[in-house]
């Protein structure tokens, strides 16, 4: 398969059309979590237990992933446990330790909104050669990598902004 040809574009054109995307992602998850009965810090961990498949996680891997407090977190746990989305059960290698598994319901609820999109951006993949997609994948997983290090500064005092 041969890649479509593509306009030049400079590295600060597309850190604009990934602000533009970022912004447009953030306001789109606010109406899915809206429309789930969550708030958006509950439909990204939601998110990752989903994504964690049959290797549930330790509340501990989701603080992790999530860059949240165990404390957070355990509130998160406690609200999609009320809203029916997910559920704690004992690690069975580790008694004291607690997995977090979604609820078989809550799978289908959340693929029937996220499906049509993902069908979307598939079509939006076929476009391009599997060496661009394998570039825009690392770039993706690079990148998430540089979100993580600078909520770190923000998180320690390091950029506070100045007064305002």
């Amino acid at each position: 398969m041969q890649g479509k040809p593509r306009p030049p574009a400079t590295a600060g054109e597309a850190l604009s059309r990934m602000d533009q995307y970022v912004a447009l992602g953030v306001i789109a998850q606010q109406e899915v979590a809206q429309m789930l009965g969550l708030n958006v810090t509950d439909l990204t961990c939601l998110g990752h237990i989903l994504g964690a498949g049959d290797t549930p996680l330790a509340a501990g891997d989701l603080a992790q992933l999530t860059n949240l407090t165990t404390g957070a977190v355990t509130g998160v746990l406690n609200r999609l446990e009320r809203a029916g989305y997910a559920r704690r059960q004992a690690d069975p290698a580790d008694r004291r330790r607690v997995r977090v598994v979604a609820v078989p319901a809550a799978n289908a609820r959340i693929f029937a909104v996220y499906q049509p999109f993902y069908d979307r951006l598939g079509a939006l993949f076929a476009d391009y050669t599997p060496d661009e997609v394998a570039v825009i994948a690392d770039w993706f997983g690079r990148a998430a990598g540089e979100v993580r290090a600078h909520l770190a500064q923000l998180r320690s005092g390091e950029l506070d902004g100045g007064p305002a």
